[in-house]
């Protein structure tokens, strides 16, 4: 791209190249010349809006948290509707069709993000605990709501559902599980906690 030429929305280009090359490639591709070159930008407009590769990739990286806030509105929203297992599936399978799992990879590939990340997020796995902490809130929603057991420990259930779902979607290069095995995982996962009607 020739100097002089703007760019508009340089970090969303930049983020949105990440995605791609995480999705495709996998953590160790993820180079700052990868990146711009996946945008389409020369390499200078990487570290013209970032001190190094790290510091972009913790922007990333909290970025895409950031980005769960809708997704955890909307799950919170359909408390009360459907069924709890049919909600919480279609979430774990959203979740986990994103770029999430690829960037526990990337956390785990590379120490000084998760160095730099510590700075912010002080404990936990980035995007993993802040979605086990949606799934809690929507569980605490259906409890109110009389869905879900008065004694129902949420916030461990939502751990749970992220955990299992985890394991269930880790294999990138694999077939992604289907809605049967997603839907099962998270029945299991909730059944001593579910009520049903006239219970």
């Amino acid at each position: 791209m020739p100097t002089g030429v703007a760019i508009r929305d340089v970090r969303t280009q930049l983020f949105d190249a990440a995605d791609r090359i995480l999705l495709r490639d996998g953590p160790s591709a993820l180079t700052s010349r990868a990146v711009t070159t996946e945008a389409g930008c020369a390499k200078g407009v990487l570290h013209r809006h970032f001190d190094d590769f790290d510091d972009f990739l913790a922007g990333y990286v909290l970025d895409r948290i950031d980005r769960l806030d809708s997704q955890a509105a909307a799950l919170r929203r359909s408390a009360g509707t459907g069924t709890v297992a049919d909600n919480l599936a279609t979430a774990l399978a959203a979740l986990f069709g994103s770029v999430a799992v690829a960037i526990v990879a990337l956390v785990t590939f590379r120490d000084e993000l998760r160095a730099r990340l510590r700075q912010t997020w002080p404990a936990g796995v980035p995007v993993l605990t802040e979605a086990a902490v949606m799934f809690g809130e929507y569980l605490g929603e259906e409890r109110a709501l009389g869905r879900i057991a008065a004694d129902a420990d949420v916030e461990t259930l939502g751990y749970t559902l992220i955990g299992a779902g985890h394991l269930l979607f880790a294999d990138r290069t694999g077939d992604r599980p289907d809605s049967a095995a997603v839907h099962r995982l998270v029945t299991t996962a909730i059944a001593s906690a579910l009520r049903t009607p006239g219970r």
